[in-house]
């Protein structure tokens, strides 16, 4: 009998997880025998779960919140984008025994924008609201597509200007507090905070949103979240929330442990399909 690989993704909470449902329709496509789990693991029993983990058989990992610095140290390598990022989301043993780090989610969020919403960030005026590990790993693929400009605001002043300033050379990049953000203009703000999924969101002056701009949310929930509402009610040409970009950075992270990348057109339908029924 052959063991079946197996793939889990820790985070605390994870019971929300659609993780486990993404890989699965994936393996199904792509004809790929493996098992993958979400395991609830707080971050101080991190180092311990993963050791565990692969110690037991485990191939690969995802990390969500709040464990993305955490793998980001243990890796015993990173990928350009990991480094750059300093947060990890995707774990893959190496044939050696070491542990690669990478993060997809800036991909996914690029090709969820591009491909899948026919959003071009070239040229155009970007906010990031929040400083923290999602916006972290999101930067870097922004500033590669060419914005005019990329604004990181954030309740704590300091941390949005240290965080764009490890970026500066990048592309054009800043970064403020809320109350900096009046009388300014973007085209797309994204939110990377996860204050919306409970309902908060930080203080936005009224006229934020540009004329035809976009809105998108990287957290996602079976209803629209908070910044999701505030897009629409500002009259988003498209408020979006962070389904396909989970999609697309799973995508990523499936093809990194298998070299295969499976179509993931049917699987955002699929899954949008359920939120709606």
């Amino acid at each position: 009998m052959t063991l079946i690989d197996r793939y889990a993704v820790f985070g605390h909470p994870i019971r929300h997880s659609k993780s486990p449902r993404i890989h699965r329709l994936f393996a199904e496509q792509t004809g790929q025998a493996l098992e993958y789990t979400a395991v609830e693991v707080p971050a101080e029993l991190f180092q311990t779960a993963v050791a565990m983990f692969f110690a037991e058989g485990g191939k690969g990992l995802n990390c969500t919140v709040p464990l993305k610095e955490l793998a980001w140290r243990y890796a015993d390598r990173k990928t350009e984008r990991a480094q750059l990022s300093k947060a990890v989301n995707t774990l893959a043993l190496q044939p050696d025994g070491s542990l690669l780090g990478d993060n997809t989610d800036g991909i996914g969020l690029i090709t969820d924008l591009l491909a899948n919403h026919a959003i071009a960030l070239s040229g155009i005026r970007i906010l990031i609201l929040g400083a923290g590990g999602a916006s972290r790993g999101i930067i870097a693929p922004i500033l590669e597509q060419s914005p005019q400009t990329l604004v990181i605001a954030n309740r704590t002043v300091d941390k949005a200007v240290k965080l764009a300033a490890e970026f500066h050379d990048k592309g054009p990049i800043t970064g403020c507090g809320f109350d900096d953000l009046k009388n300014r203009q973007f085209d797309l703000i994204l939110n990377a905070t996860s204050a919306s999924l409970s309902g908060q969101l930080p203080p936005l002056p009224g006229g934020l949103l540009a004329a035809d701009g976009n809105c998108y949310d990287l957290a996602y929930g079976n209803e629209p979240t908070a910044f999701v509402r505030w897009g629409l009610e500002n009259h988003a040409a498209k408020s979006l929330d962070g389904l396909g970009m989970l999609v697309e950075q799973a995508a990523e992270a499936f093809f990194i442990w298998r070299g295969v990348r499976p179509q993931t057109r049917p699987v955002i339908e699929l899954l949008n399909s359920e939120r709606q029924a």
